[in-house]
């Protein structure tokens, strides 16, 4: 399909390309920009005036929830949720049943993207046999099977010997590892930022140490090892400034922040409402804009959704009893948005910090719109608005943003040259 995409303001951060132009697709790349290639014949013509052109969102920490957990979501359902709010690549997580610790269940996976996906599905594969934290997965099996870096979420390693062997193995293979730093004990029995509101609501504190105490461990243990290692979901300003030094020492680090880390505080607690059960947990006023900064200073290169779907009943409970986790992915490009509407990072940050810093962080051959490139593509219109939970494709509700009016308005996403998402 030959398609010419007319009249739209292309941004490319990759490129540090931003003007109004003309784009050619051919054979689901980038053929040319501005001027039309000789012999060309469009075959479709998408009027663009107006609407903003980006490369396709990365999304570097989704769960699926497939394969195990339908009644939460599935690759055909998350993936066009992905592509509802520009996501094209997105990395899911092994947090599924069975535990993606195998190839058999990395080729499930890819299999069923491949075949039902609205996007293009990078699997992480679990650092250990069942996400124990005990016995180390067959990284190289699985890193051949597709698997682009290997997390073990908040589970810990059974202890700080294990670890660090674990981190020696990897680079010797040039790894990716990913930490979701979090000090067990210090968490235990804790379920929101230890603050004024989880106090006035009676509920078990999370400190900042017991991200700062295991953050601190594990740049140590990196240093040590020589990894490369991605840090998912910082949720400090401390724990943001610890990354800055390191980075500074010329460690191999990279960080991810979570969408809604960077909109809602422990604060948002106060109503009670279970929509805001996360883990690790909302933070304080102050954190989020020690985070905020960590964003716009190149810190913090990738924001993710951290999206987890859950199905209606696992929000029911009581707070405490609740499943964590947030269904967000489809509103990625207009939270983006409201950041930029109020000032926290300018266009051509927020698109960078959802596109090429993601793919760099993950080595993903994604995130740009040279030509050449595969056209994975979003055009979006900056005055529209979308109004959160329409035509909502995620199986998982569970979203606090629900009936918010967010500015933006992804028009059109489009993975290898093909629409996978439309919405006049």
């Amino acid at each position: 399909m030959r398609i010419q995409i007319s009249g739209a303001r292309l941004l490319d951060p990759a490129s540090q390309f931003d003007q109004t132009c003309d784009i050619f697709i051919e054979g689901g790349k980038i053929a040319a920009l501005g001027d039309k290639p000789s012999g060309f014949s469009v075959e479709q013509l998408i009027d663009a005036r107006g609407l903003i052109a980006i490369p396709g969102l990365v999304d570097i920490n989704a769960s699926l929830r497939e394969p195990g957990y339908g009644r939460k979501g599935t690759i055909a359902s998350e993936t066009r949720a992905a592509a509802a709010g520009g996501v094209t690549s997105l990395c899911c997580t092994p947090f599924t049943k069975p535990v993606l610790d195998t190839p058999a269940v990395a080729e499930l996976i890819l299999d069923q993207a491949r075949d039902h996906g609205a996007a293009r599905v990078y699997p992480l594969g679990a650092f250990t046999q069942g996400l124990a934290g005990d016995n180390l997965a067959e990284l190289v099996t699985l890193r051949d099977a597709g698997c682009v870096a290997f997390t073990n979420g908040l589970v810990p390693f059974a202890n700080n010997r294990l670890l660090r062997h674990a981190l020696e193995y990897a680079a010797t293979f040039d790894l990716t590892v990913i930490f979701q730093p979090q000090d067990r004990d210090l968490a235990e029995g804790g379920i929101a930022h230890e603050g004024a509101a989880a106090s006035f609501r009676g509920l078990g504190g999370i400190p900042e140490t017991a991200e700062t105490v295991a953050l601190s461990r594990d740049l140590l243990l990196v240093e040590q090892s020589g990894v490369r290692a991605h840090f998912s979901q910082i949720t400090t300003a401390r724990g943001a400034r610890l990354i800055a030094k390191a980075q500074q020492r010329g460690l191999p680090v990279t960080a991810d922040v979570a969408m809604y880390q960077l909109i809602l505080t422990d604060e948002a607690l106060l109503d009670f409402s279970s929509l805001y059960h996360v883990q690790p947990p909302l933070r304080s006023l102050e954190d989020r804009e020690g985070l905020r900064e960590a964003v716009r200073s190149g810190v913090i290169s990738a924001i993710a959704s951290h999206h987890q779907p859950h199905e209606v009943d696992a929000k029911q409970d009581p707070f405490a009893a609740t499943e964590p986790g947030i269904s967000s992915i489809e509103l990625l490009l207009p939270l983006a948005m409201s950041l930029v509407q109020e000032g926290v990072l300018d266009l051509p940050a927020a698109i960078e910090r959802l596109t090429s810093g993601p793919a760099r962080a993950m080595r993903l051959g994604a995130g740009s719109l040279s030509i050449g490139a595969r056209a994975d593509l979003v055009l979006f219109d900056p005055d529209g608005q979308t109004v959160a939970g329409d035509n909502w494709l995620s199986r998982g509700g569970n979203c606090p943003f629900i009936g918010h009016c967010l500015p933006g308005r992804v028009r059109y996403t489009m993975l290898n040259g093909r629409i996978s998402f439309r919405q006049d």
